[in-house]
């Protein structure tokens, strides 16, 4: 019973310290300059801090590039991912595990590793500056394969021999049978996905060089450096106007979320 307490304790503790810059940032953005630090009872509340963030930099543009940046992504990486983890999961064939362990070579090595020879062979697909360039490395993941392997592998093979003997496909066993019984972890791959390339910072800076291209990091980024001093409060507004939809996205499906990576755990 103590240790329960203690832990109990211990993850209030850390939810607090985890909401405490949260808690700040919305203060600030929703307070005039001056009272960003006095947290006064009675400071006068006003929104003119996001719509003047809004107004001074390109974010509506900035976010479109964001959402399709991450929707070319997410929609490459999941009809890339799901066959390579079908058949590292169901089909039988010389050399599986080895592949696979090669597959996970990839999880050992961080992508500014080979962020030199990437801007190499953008340069030379004449993709710099574009979204497509931005998004290229990153068509392909030994995690999504890994994670998506580990969902089919909970399906029963009982009811993939079945499917057999009703006549189903390959094609269609997996439209059919896995994909509906692995959506939890498609939703939970999906917001970790989004989350990592909403957030990807160093690569989308190097590879772009005008505003018209730059993701919302980058231009957020770009919008805080100004010769005129830091205004803490319209740089929170803006900051929480490009988290909005991650911190949305995640209350939607937390439960999802929860429940794949627990999943993914116990194979």
């Amino acid at each position: 019973m103590r240790h329960l307490r203690l832990e109990t304790v211990g993850a209030w503790l850390l939810g607090v310290m985890w909401i405490l810059p949260l808690a700040w940032a919305v203060w600030s953005a929703i307070h005039p300059p001056s009272s960003t630090q006095s947290f006064g009872l009675f400071s006068p509340v006003t929104l003119r801090n996001f719509a003047t963030a809004w107004s001074m930099a390109p974010f509506g543009r900035s976010m479109v590039n964001t959402v399709v940046l991450v929707s070319m992504v997410l929609a490459a990486q999941f009809v890339l991912c799901t066959p390579a983890a079908f058949a590292f999961a169901r089909l039988k064939f010389p050399g599986r595990d080895i592949l696979f362990g090669v597959v996970l070579i990839q999880l050992m090595v961080a992508p500014e590793v080979l962020m030199v020879e990437n801007y190499r062979t953008i340069g030379k697909l004449d993709l710099v500056n574009s979204l497509f360039g931005i998004a290229l490395p990153y068509l392909g993941s030994a995690f999504g394969i890994f994670l998506l392997r580990q969902a089919f592998r909970t399906v029963p093979e009982e009811l993939d021999a079945a499917a057999r003997i009703e006549g189903l496909s390959l094609r269609q066993r997996i439209w059919k049978l896995y994909l509906p019984l692995a959506r939890p972890t498609y939703v939970a791959y999906g917001l970790v996905l989004v989350s990592f390339h909403w957030n990807n910072f160093l690569w989308p800076l190097v590879i772009t060089n005008s505003v018209g291209v730059r993701p919302i990091t980058v231009q957020l980024a770009m919008f805080s450096t100004t010769d005129q001093g830091t205004n803490w409060s319209i740089i929170t507004a803006a900051t929480l106007l490009s988290t909005a939809p991650l911190v949305i996205a995640f209350l939607l499906f937390q439960r999802q979320f929860v429940q794949s990576f627990m999943r993914a755990r116990a194979q």
